[in-house]
């Protein structure tokens, strides 16, 4: 029997359009969609859809439309699956990277839909004002081998603060800080061997030490959310460890702000404990192309198609057994 992780797209996996064929196709998404708005006061659903792209990019704005759409694409599955007569898979773990850990805690039965929107764009806000006073950057290393990413990070560490953010996929890392720090560290990957370095167009350095005031913001705000325990495990960020209680979880949405997304070591959680079926559920397929880089014999689909009837592929349409 196979088994099956939920994995669920970060930031950067927006664009408009998103969503709409499937809230046009599907009451389910499209009730997910309105009770997003709902909670929010506004619209999100209508940005998704229409745009315009500078106000979705919009951190405050990409954040909560990822998380409802994302929950969308899960509520039409579930749909089509019920329609067909076939029982929802049962997932070994659901998994989130970085802001899509929001996503799978919907999904796990943690987090409510409504406070999960407005959970990230308060996060979105904290984010944009943690480090004011300082200058922070991100950037994509690309092809840097493993053994000289701490000779890569001690070039920046005389200009600041500078860490991974994000271990994506073999060769394929980010990272985050002071933004003189992360300039010094891209000028030298050339000559460590790797093949380039390119600061991205993020104004946040996220998962670095300069969101620690947005941990203490969001630490105060989770404070009053109701959490439960997941459903399906959840792995933190930082270090893939599982995440089995409310209190785990809470935990985990306030120290991924200032510590690393290692996505490699998620994947290869799951793998060694058995998961062979990836299933991204979500818009676009980030996800699904980091995962056939980190474990080439697992099968890795995206949901989000837009040849497919509502602009979904359905996994195990055909009844296929798959158990957690």
């Amino acid at each position: 029997m196979d088994r099956i992780a939920f994995v669920f797209p970060g930031q950067g996996s927006q664009s408009v359009g998103m969503g709409k064929a499937l809230a046009e196709a599907s009451p389910a998404a499209a009730a997910v969609l309105a009770e997003a708005d709902d909670a929010l006061g506004e619209p999100v659903s209508h940005l998704a859809f229409d745009g315009p792209a500078e106000q979705l990019d919009l951190t405050v704005n990409a954040q909560p439309a990822l998380v409802a759409v994302s929950v969308a694409f899960l509520a039409a599955l579930r749909e089509r699956w019920a329609a067909a007569g076939i029982a929802a898979p049962q997932p070994a773990y659901a998994a989130g990277h970085s802001m899509g850990q929001y996503s799978a805690m919907v999904a796990a039965g943690v987090i409510s839909l409504a406070d999960a929107v407005r959970l990230v764009r308060e996060r979105g806000r904290q984010m944009q004002a943690s480090g004011q006073g300082r200058s922070g950057a991100m950037a994509a290393i690309i092809g840097l081998d493993d053994a000289r990413i701490p000779e890569m990070l001690a070039l920046g560490a005389p200009h600041g603060s500078v860490t991974v953010a994000n271990r994506n996929a073999p060769g394929q890392i980010v990272i985050s800080g002071d933004r003189a720090a992360v300039e010094a560290a891209v000028a030298g990957v050339r000559e460590l061997g790797g093949r380039r370095g390119i600061l991205l167009p993020v104004s946040v350095a996220a998962h670095s030490s300069l969101m620690a005031e947005a941990a203490d913001g969001m630490s105060r705000v989770l404070a009053s959310i109701t959490f439960a325990d997941p459903a399906i495990p959840l792995l933190a960020n930082s270090n893939a460890r599982p995440i089995t209680t409310a209190a785990g979880a809470r935990a985990e949405l306030i120290e991924h702000l200032t510590r690393g997304v290692d996505w490699v070591a998620a994947v290869e959680r799951m793998t060694a404990d058995g998961v062979t079926t990836f299933v991204e559920i979500g818009p676009g397929k980030v996800l699904t192309g980091l995962i056939k880089r980190i474990a080439p014999d697992a099968n890795a689909v995206a949901v989000d198609d837009a040849a497919a009837p509502g602009g979904i592929a359905v996994p195990f349409d055909d009844g296929s057994a798959v158990t957690n």
